[in-house]
């Protein structure tokens, strides 16, 4: 397998991928900044990847522990090479499929939060590249799939986040919802001011009973194409995302 060495978070953290196939985007980044993790907080995430996302809530959340759980084994292989490069020793990676009730993931404590990055793109002409493929394209009722794994894992008023594009929301709410969590926050991620959302961030709470809430959402890039300053806090500086009145139960 040929990898391809960079870095997350403006250089704070190195990052090695596969050079064929999916390459991670600022979705995992954004999914890592939106967690309301506290020091020692217990993290799933599904569909981890070479471990974007835990990497940089790691940098983040001083003495994490998470466990990232990817179907591939040659991005699961640079999770854990970029765990150790990063000395990120809370971290831990299994190779399976999510929704396999059998999965061990080796601990029997419950999950404070789970997050998602899921596969969307619908059924169609399949990449040549597996890897590709698994990460990108979407099975039959995925999101109600991998909304009841994570749940399950999850502690009482314990957060489940998924990252998904807008068209999706309607079955990503059935699908927490379903799965036993509610309270959902939605955040939008408006790619600028003026234009439709393409991205939405999705968090709700494992036997919350709140309303279902509309929060401002974040807005990614200036008219030139930079980033704006929050975006840019977020991407390159390791900042937490701000979800306004959105609140959830420590952890």
């Amino acid at each position: 397998m040929t990898v391809t060495d960079g870095t997350l978070l403006g250089g704070r953290v190195r990052y090695c991928q596969p050079a064929i196939g999916h390459r991670s985007g600022i979705e995992p980044v954004l999914l890592a900044a939106s967690v309301p993790a506290r020091p020692g907080a217990r993290v799933l995430e599904g569909g981890s990847g070479a471990g974007a996302g835990l990497l940089c809530l790691a940098a983040r959340v001083p003495h994490l522990i998470g466990v990232g759980v990817e179907i591939a084994p040659e991005p699961l292989a640079c999770a854990e090479a970029n765990a150790l490069a990063n000395q990120a020793t809370g971290l831990r990676f299994v190779v399976g499929d999510l929704t396999d009730t059998g999965l061990d993931l080796g601990a029997a404590l419950r999950f404070d939060h789970a997050i998602a990055n899921l596969p969307w793109h619908p059924p169609g002409t399949a990449s040549p590249d597996t890897g590709r493929e698994l990460a990108r394209r979407a099975p039959q009722a995925v999101f109600a799939l991998w909304a009841a794994a994570l749940a399950t894992r999850l502690r009482h008023h314990g957060s489940l986040t998924l990252i998904f594009p807008a068209a999706a929301l309607p079955e990503a709410l059935a699908a927490t919802e379903a799965a036993g969590c509610g309270s959902p926050a939605i955040f939008p991620l408006w790619p600028k001011i003026g234009l439709p959302g393409k991205l939405m961030l999705l968090r709700a709470i494992k036997g919350g009973r709140g309303p279902c809430r509309l929060l401002a959402g974040l807005v990614l890039h200036e008219a030139d194409g930079r980033f704006t300053p929050a975006a840019d806090e977020i991407l390159r500086h390791g900042a937490s995302l701000t979800w306004g009145d959105a609140r959830v139960p420590d952890g």
